[in-house]
């Protein structure tokens, strides 16, 4: 009877020491806020930051390197008038925009990571990745939002088909950030990743203005295309700045929007100590 209730202790005591190891599968959710540069933001100015949250899934592939799949939401948006440049305050441009993205990053620690073990409790990593977003600019006018894209406002529905453009656009994330496990199993990030795109107009600015003459409208019934074409003339109606041909945006580089987030995520458990680790995982 006493090797019985022996054996039983130590199969016991196996077991619930198989359960204490954490496995190469991570669940998060992520918090921030979103910020975004480009041609009504070209000094890189934070005058206009909203939320963004989203989950994430994690991969460990070893102490060191992981790939983690993101699906996130955020706002972005800008005014000219947060500028200090006086043309930039008559050009008098706006927008904003929701955005859904979904991407993958690969992490490199700096020091080996390891849940659960005190001596590699924390480490700084880089991160870079890609995706994809949707987006859909939009700016108000007498306190009636209007979608920007079907407007046309650079020419696209005047015949410049090479400046019609889609919601739906490629990002490439490229950052840092830092990640800290509370408990075993717990694990707290934060990180700081530009999302560089392929598209200049999460704005709906980019190259030149076509001119009035292709946004006609009458003075007691104004056309909103018209107007949010090139709202300068709600600052200086008797001369306006879209003149056919003139800058109105800059089509030399790309937009880009930034988010800062923080992680909370939930290691999953396992019953064998993960290949991953090499064996040196440790229990709780």
């Amino acid at each position: 009877m006493k090797k019985i209730v022996v054996i039983l202790l130590l199969f016991i005591a196996q077991k619930s020491f198989a359960q204490n190891y954490f496995g190469g599968g991570e669940f998060g959710v992520s918090g921030g806020f979103a910020n975004y540069f480009g041609d009504l933001n070209e000094e890189y100015g934070v005058h206009y930051v909203r939320p963004s949250f989203g989950c994430f899934f994690r991969r460990h592939l070893n102490p060191y390197i992981s790939v983690r799949a993101n699906f996130l939401l955020g706002h972005i948006g800008y005014k000219d008038e947060y500028n200090k440049n006086i043309y930039y305050k008559t050009r008098n441009l706006s927008f904003e925009s929701n955005l859904v993205e979904t991407s993958v990053q690969a992490e490199f620690n700096f020091f080996k990571f390891s849940t659960g073990d005190f001596e590699h409790r924390w480490t700084p990593f880089l991160t870079c990745g890609i995706g994809i977003f949707y987006y859909d600019p939009y700016t108000q006018l007498n306190g009636k939002n209007y979608q920007l894209r079907p407007l046309g406002t650079e020419g696209q529905s005047a015949g410049l088909d090479q400046r019609k453009y889609g919601k739906v656009a490629v990002c490439l994330p490229v950052g840092m950030g830092f990640k800290y496990w509370l408990r075993p199993g717990l694990n707290f990030g934060l990180e700081v990743v530009d999302r560089m795109t392929t598209t200049d107009y999460l704005d709906d600015v980019s190259g030149t203005y076509i001119g009035s003459n292709f946004f006609p409208t009458d003075p007691l019934n104004p056309n909103p295309a018209s107007i949010l074409q090139d709202p300068s003339i709600l600052i200086n109606p008797n001369n306006p700045l879209g003149r056919p041909g003139k800058q109105r945006g800059n089509s030399a580089t790309k937009d880009q929007y930034m988010m800062v987030l923080f992680h909370l995520s939930f290691q999953v458990k396992v019953y064998k100590c993960p290949t991953y680790m090499n064996g040196d995982l440790l229990a709780y």
